[in-house]
């Protein structure tokens, strides 16, 4: 259960310094840290199925997270593209 937490909080702080950078270029920057959410989303889905959903709420709340962060990547690429 740690490593699943340790895997959220590692990609939300990607997320958060990528999101934050001033050093993101273009679109693709963000289009690959977009991919990498997707991923640990996939990540966190397959630990919580594997600890049968019982992690007191946190892991739900973990995958919540990596979902809005998911959303507001995507609206980020689709601003960088105009």
């Amino acid at each position: 259960m740690k490593k699943v937490l340790s895997i959220g909080a590692l990609a939300l702080s990607f997320v958060a310094g990528a999101a934050l950078s001033a050093q993101v270029r273009d679109w693709h920057d963000l289009d690959e840290v977009h991919k990498h959410v997707i991923e640990a989303i996939r990540e966190m889905d397959r630990a919580r199925a594997a600890n049968h959903y019982d992690m007191e709420g946190h892991g739900a709340k973990a995958e919540e997270h990596l979902h809005a962060a998911e959303h507001e990547l995507d609206l980020a690429v689709q601003a960088a593209r105009r």
